[in-house]
């Protein structure tokens, strides 16, 4: 169980540094207005993707579906997190696009549209927070929401660093090294999703 909790805090730490559309709008964000103006964006991104974790575990869950369902969902997930893994392992730069003001509607137009994101829910967290509410009580809400503690500290973290050090981060030399750490991280949470469903439908 234990090892549940830990992993969802990880999964959103890594979730948080995941290139896409959050970080693309943040880093130009700072580029454009530094730090302190980012954070606008950080924040409506943190609720709504928490409101698409909430869609997520509310749909699946009065669904009533066996555990192996989610297991099967698992496996599929695993599949998505080496997909993530070999695009994030091909990151050679982070590219910042031209100037542009981020409107709330735009920001949540981003992110409701982002295919990836409603699969990154459904086929890897939600079910793992299914599995972990048949554990302990409320588990599966604790499981989101260690996610979006772990995605918020990340991308604080992450925007700040870049803030502070751009130039360095955005040396093609360092870049590549940084995400293929990244990658190797979803490599590992793929591989233990693949074991742990063999293990389920073994026994």
């Amino acid at each position: 169980m234990s090892n549940d909790i830990i992993s969802a805090f990880i999964l959103g730490l890594i979730g948080g540094l995941i290139p896409g559309p959050v970080l693309a709008a943040t880093f130009t964000e700072i580029l454009q207005s530094g730090f302190l103006k980012s954070m606008r964006i950080i924040l409506w991104a943190l609720l709504i993707e928490t409101v698409v974790a909430l869609i997520s575990l509310v749909i699946l869950s009065s669904l009533n579906l066996p555990e192996y369902v989610f297991r099967i969902i698992s496996i599929a997930g695993a599949g998505i997190l080496l997909w993530i893994s070999f695009s994030i392992w091909k990151v050679k730069k982070i590219d910042s696009g031209e100037k542009v003001f981020f409107s709330i509607w735009k920001i949540a137009t981003m992110i409701l549209a982002n295919g990836m994101l409603w699969t990154y829910w459904i086929t890897i967290c939600v079910p793992r927070a299914i599995i972990l509410q048949e554990k302990i009580f409320l588990g599966d809400y604790l499981f989101l929401s260690l996610v979006q503690v772990g995605w918020l500290l990340s991308t604080i973290a992450v925007a700040l660093i870049f803030s502070q050090f751009r130039k360095l981060l955005s040396n093609p030399k360092v870049i590549p090294i940084i995400f293929k750490i990244f990658a190797l991280i979803f490599i590992y949470f793929a591989v233990e999703t693949l074991v742990k469903s063999i293990i389920f439908f073994i026994n």
